[in-house]
């Protein structure tokens, strides 16, 4: 079993993989009624764990969705174009 979760950036998410097939997924805005919530998908997450009654030391990984260096890679270049415009 394979729980997987995005968030911190945008739309915030989990996952619940069983043999590589997705069992459960939700959003967190889902939950929360805020849209394009980034917060930690808490909720999402227990969605997944309560739809297969599971707990989270019945996970055998827990995986995160991002790449951290291609994230700053991102977030540099908004920067730079942010302060590109505010030139102009």
């Amino acid at each position: 079993m394979v729980l997987g979760f995005s968030g911190l950036y945008h739309d915030s998410a989990a996952a619940l993989l069983e043999d590589g097939y997705i069992i459960a997924a939700a959003q967190e805005e889902r939950f929360t009624r805020m849209k394009n919530d980034d917060a930690f998908p808490v909720q999402a997450i227990r969605y997944c764990l309560d739809y297969k009654k599971i707990s989270l030391k019945e996970v055998d990984a827990v995986v995160y969705y991002d790449n951290p260096f291609i994230t700053l890679e991102r977030y540099l270049k908004m920067l730079c174009t942010v302060e590109m415009m505010q030139k102009i």
